[in-house]
């Protein structure tokens, strides 16, 4: 017995059921609130004001840091912000001039980096799972559907219901069946 068709329907089912939706969820709630944000600091709109990073948090491959940022202006401030497109000579203690353009989660540093990139990315890719899910499960249950119905016909049935068909339709007009 051949073991690909039970792969192809565990491997489908975990597209269906978990991917896709997962990055629906996560490209739609976590990216799409911060893509405007991530615009307007890409192109500079937003308050200027100076962020002092005061705790680092490390993963495998990067470090964020964490801290309070005040507009230059004094009129705001934010504490316990995310530092976006933060400079390589950052570190605990030093301060950067940052925008705050709306983002809930932190501030976007001023010497530019990819960050509206990234959640662009993100965004699009949320918002392609959550049109593509339906699709799929709708594909998913009309095949699904026709093999059924298929299986349930007689053998020979189908290739017998055509060829009956087919030559009704080429019989002259008064023989057919059911005209008269």
């Amino acid at each position: 017995m051949n073991a690909l068709p039970a792969k192809r329907h565990w491997r489908t089912w975990l597209f269906l059921w978990i991917g896709l939706p997962f990055f629906a969820l996560v490209g739609l709630a976590k990216a799409a609130p911060d893509l405007v944000p991530a615009w307007k600091a890409h192109g500079g709109s937003g308050v200027t004001g100076t962020y002092t990073a005061l705790r680092e948090s490390c993963g495998r491959r990067s470090c964020s840091y964490y801290g309070d940022w005040k507009a230059a202006d004094g009129s705001s401030s934010r504490t316990d912000v995310l530092l976006y497109d933060d400079p390589d000579s950052l570190r605990v203690g030093g301060t950067v001039e940052a925008l705050d353009s709306g983002s809930s989660d932190g501030v976007f540093a001023t010497g530019g980096g990819y960050t509206y990139l990234i959640v662009t990315g993100f965004a699009l890719g949320g918002l392609a799972a959550a049109v593509a899910w339906p699709v799929f499960l709708w594909r998913t249950w009309r095949s699904s559907r026709l093999r059924r119905a298929s299986s349930l016909e007689p053998a020979g049935a189908t290739e017998a219901t055509d060829r009956l068909r087919a030559e009704e339709e080429r019989a002259p007009a008064g023989l057919r069946a059911g005209s008269g």
